[in-house]
């Protein structure tokens, strides 16, 4: 029987809860505990993964461990921990909410990006469309999102790592597609967001938008929470479109570094990130429809993932210092273009 995000959302809180109640039950028995805060629809994902860790930490130690989830837009949860949040380890979907946590809380060194591989992003995705069935507006690529007849569904960009990312893959489309004609770029970004029907604050709130509400003609978010979607489902009842230009959408990970030293679990902490990287664990993220950096995996997975251009930031503003302040900034380019 499939069922809506919005009833399994209902039923992960619910396995959530009696599992954190046999947490709580058995946490005197574990010999570690680490605390992983993590972006909004990466909830099913580190259950899995959180399972087969645990399992290697045992055979790797000897020891056991429980690990704790939070979730949220990466933004609120960045903020979270610079306001005390003591997390050990951060799987983020922006490179900008890891920077904050040493800009502003000093709390991990600033070159945190260069100690694992792939500039500590174990894996990688892009923004996708999510359509109704039989994709009755025929929507197949970003130029269709600013047609009159067509609404749009996604996460807020002031919000949701996941909503700049779309932002920025519209812009890189723009760009491509206009050259340095600016005018022309303002334009069709303006009419992109204006088509927009719901600004969520986060991926799975836009999900449920769209799903449960029924509201847009597309959801737009990660190509991975589309498939994810898709596959609920029969054949057939949501269609996937992935635009053949789109954002590199790196998902970037640290542990903090002061809180695994006064919580006594840095070397839990780095292993939890590093062993993201093995073979075992890149299968198990392809299967959540990820894209992985291991070559074995991406050999296995190859039919799952279409040959696309992805822009990377550099390449669509420079650095996400400039895109943070020049575009999603207040007054900024974003609020510039939803203005009426």
């Amino acid at each position: 029987m499939f069922q809506s995000p919005g009833k399994l959302i209902k039923r992960l809180v619910v396995t959530l809860a009696v599992t954190g109640s046999v947490g709580m039950a058995n946490a005197q028995a574990a010999d570690q505990e680490i605390l992983n805060s993590s972006y909004d629809i990466a909830r099913e994902l580190f259950a899995s993964y959180n399972e087969l860790f645990t399992q290697h930490w045992l055979d790797e130690s000897g020891k056991t461990v429980e690990i704790k989830q939070s979730h949220g837009g990466s933004s609120k949860q960045a903020q979270a921990i610079i306001q005390g949040l003591r997390a050990d380890v951060v799987t983020y979907n922006q490179v900008t909410d890891v920077d904050i946590l040493h800009q502003r809380g000093n709390l991990i060194p600033a070159d945190w990006r260069e100690r694992l591989p792939n500039a500590s992003s174990p894996y990688y995705s892009t923004m996708a469309f999510l359509v109704r069935k039989g994709n009755p507006k025929n929507i197949r690529n970003w130029d269709d999102l600013v047609r009159d007849d067509v609404s749009s569904v996604l996460p807020n960009p002031k919000t949701s790592g996941n909503g700049r990312y779309t932002y920025l893959a519209a812009l890189g489309y723009a760009q491509k597609t206009f050259g340095d004609d600016q005018t022309a770029i303002d334009e069709f970004l303006r009419n992109f967001l204006g088509n927009v029907a719901v600004f969520d604050t986060g991926g799975r709130g836009a999900t449920t938008t769209f799903i449960e509400r029924g509201i847009g003609d597309v959801l737009l978010t990660f190509e991975s929470e589309v498939n994810n979607i898709a596959a609920q489902y029969p054949p057939g009842e949501y269609q996937v479109v992935v635009p053949k230009v789109s954002f590199l959408a790196e998902f970037p990970v640290t542990w903090i570094d002061r809180n695994v030293e006064r919580n006594g679990t840095a070397d839990v902490a780095r292993e939890y990130l590093e062993y993201l990287y093995s073979e075992e664990a890149q299968r198990l993220i392809a299967g959540f429809n990820y894209r992985v950096h291991d070559e074995a995996v991406k050999a296995e997975f190859a039919d799952r993932f279409p040959e696309l251009e992805l822009l990377p930031i550099e390449e669509i503003t420079g650095d996400w210092a400039t895109a943070m302040t020049v575009h999603f900034g207040s007054g900024g380019k974003l609020d510039q273009l939803q203005r009426r």
